[in-house]
């Protein structure tokens, strides 16, 4: 007969243990079946068999995975098993704080020497006014005509 997964997600851990125990020692017997050379029926169920295995171990697994989850739910550290897999790259990145940290010499350049800002008086049919924060954006608008702010 085939096992269906909802049904053992209902179980405790005793009983999918010992389902799976009665589900290893019918696979023996049918193995020993096939070998003295039985009916093919007893052969057909062999196929059933190692697939209702898979299901308890698989659902077995499953609720042993997410009780851990839950175990481990507000603490600091994950078990690698439990962490996000993603790609050794995307490990190994910076994190966002990390990466807006800046050193000693380069706030103090950014204090001192801070983005110049012009009015730049672009080609286009309404003559709108754009503002251009840094060096290489007058180059892309050529001005009519640019006057400093500050």
């Amino acid at each position: 007969m085939k096992i269906k997964a909802f049904d053992l997600r209902t179980k405790t851990k005793a009983e999918l243990l010992k389902q799976l125990e009665e589900l290893k020692t019918e696979l023996a017997h049918l193995r020993v079946a096939k070998v003295t050379g039985s009916a093919a029926s007893k052969l057909a169920k062999i196929k059933v068999v190692r697939k209702s295995i898979a299901r308890v171990l698989t659902v077995y697994n499953q609720t042993q995975k997410s009780k851990l989850r839950e175990a481990c739910a507000g603490k600091k550290f994950l078990p690698k098993d439990l962490r996000q897999k993603k790609t050794r790259a995307m490990r190994r990145a910076l994190t966002p704080e990390e990466r807006s940290v800046k050193t000693f010499k380069q706030t103090k350049k950014d204090q001192n020497f801070p983005l110049r800002k012009y009015a730049v008086l672009a080609n286009s049919p309404r003559l709108r006014l754009r503002v251009a924060s840094s060096p290489g954006a007058s180059t892309r608008f050529p001005p009519l005509e640019t006057a400093r702010l500050s």
